[in-house]
């Protein structure tokens, strides 16, 4: 079930447990379990999401750990992991540092991932933050945009049809170099993270979707504006898909303090508001649900599912 500019406003979800940043986590992510994950997937799977997410550090540094934490769970692994116990629901990186590692080691892992999944990978890469974590494995901190950049490129050509695939530039060069099994898309959508303005014009050059880093509302139409005719003026014809993280989201009356930001009510308000994405000109939500325990969250994704996104094409 492809994300498409011309479809319905699709509904998606950064998984919870497999990072645990104190931005964002739930206190009850620090003693949940892989069983967690798996019927957090499956709601997914049921519910209608479009997609589930998962992040990408290698190794948090001490002077980051009391905010980011140290638990981040390899995004390959776990939407492997995912993959095998779900059937319909697209599995993406939000996002990729793979400036972190070389294309071909990239591709490796994710048209991996495509062909047992059956085709079911978006691609979500970015440039990475931590200046360790990039040192620590001899990878270009400084210079992080530049390799990110040329590592799309070089991934689409890793990721495509040809079992011997070639890609010369200025940092990565491959070529007689056989990579099976190929993935099961035909191409796999490679969506760019960050609202930085180097990130938007890499999305807007480079993605087939812009996964913009907690834009506000008010913020995202003049973001979405340059995305466009940054396009536009690179000559780049096909439709992006794009995307917004929404506020907090509690389906119901909460009757527990849920956060000032939290949108929380009935369905059909809630659906009036999300439905100001679509009007702005996105094309996929992030959504994020308040919750006390994995029971809660399913519960709430139900709900939604349910409840709310019948409502959010009217």
């Amino acid at each position: 079930m492809p994300i498409l500019p011309s479809g319905p406003l699709s509904y998606g979800m950064q998984l919870p447990v497999q990072s645990q940043s104190v931005i964002y986590a739930e206190s009850w992510e620090a003693a949940a379990t892989p069983a967690d994950l798996v019927r957090t997937a499956r709601a997914a799977d049921d519910g209608g999401f479009a997609y589930i997410a998962g992040c990408d550090h290698v190794a948090i540094p001490r002077r980051l750990a009391d905010g980011m934490s140290t638990v981040w769970y390899d995004p390959v692994a776990t939407l492997s992991f995912l993959a095998g116990v779900t059937s319909r629901v697209l599995l993406m990186s939000h996002v990729a540092v793979v400036g972190l590692r070389h294309p071909l080691v990239t591709a490796k892992q994710y048209a991996t991932l495509d062909h047992l999944s059956g085709g079911r990978l978006i691609l979500g890469v970015g440039a990475g933050h931590v200046r360790e974590e990039f040192e620590a494995v001899g990878a270009d901190f400084d210079g992080r945009g530049a390799v990110l950049d040329e590592s799309i490129d070089a991934l689409r050509a890793a990721l495509g049809p040809e079992e011997y695939p070639e890609f010369a530039g200025e940092r990565f060069s491959f070529g007689g170099l056989g990579q099976l099994p190929r993935p099961a898309q035909e191409r796999v959508p490679v969506w760019v993270g960050g609202s930085s303005p180097a990130a938007t014009r890499r999305a807007a050059v480079r993605g087939d979707g812009w996964l913009p880093q907690g834009d506000s509302r008010e913020r995202l139409p003049a973001q979405i504006a340059r995305v466009h005719a940054l396009r536009e003026e690179a000559g780049v014809e096909q439709p992006i898909v794009i995307g917004a993280i929404t506020e907090p989201l509690y389906v119901g009356e909460p009757g527990w303090p849920v956060g000032r930001r939290t949108l929380a009510g009935k369905p059909e308000v809630l659906a009036e508001s999300l439905r100001e994405y679509a009007a702005i000109g996105v094309h996929q939500i992030q959504v994020r649900f308040r919750s006390r325990s994995v029971d809660e969250l399913t519960d709430q994704m139900a709900a939604f599912g349910a409840d709310v996104a019948p409502h959010l094409d009217r």
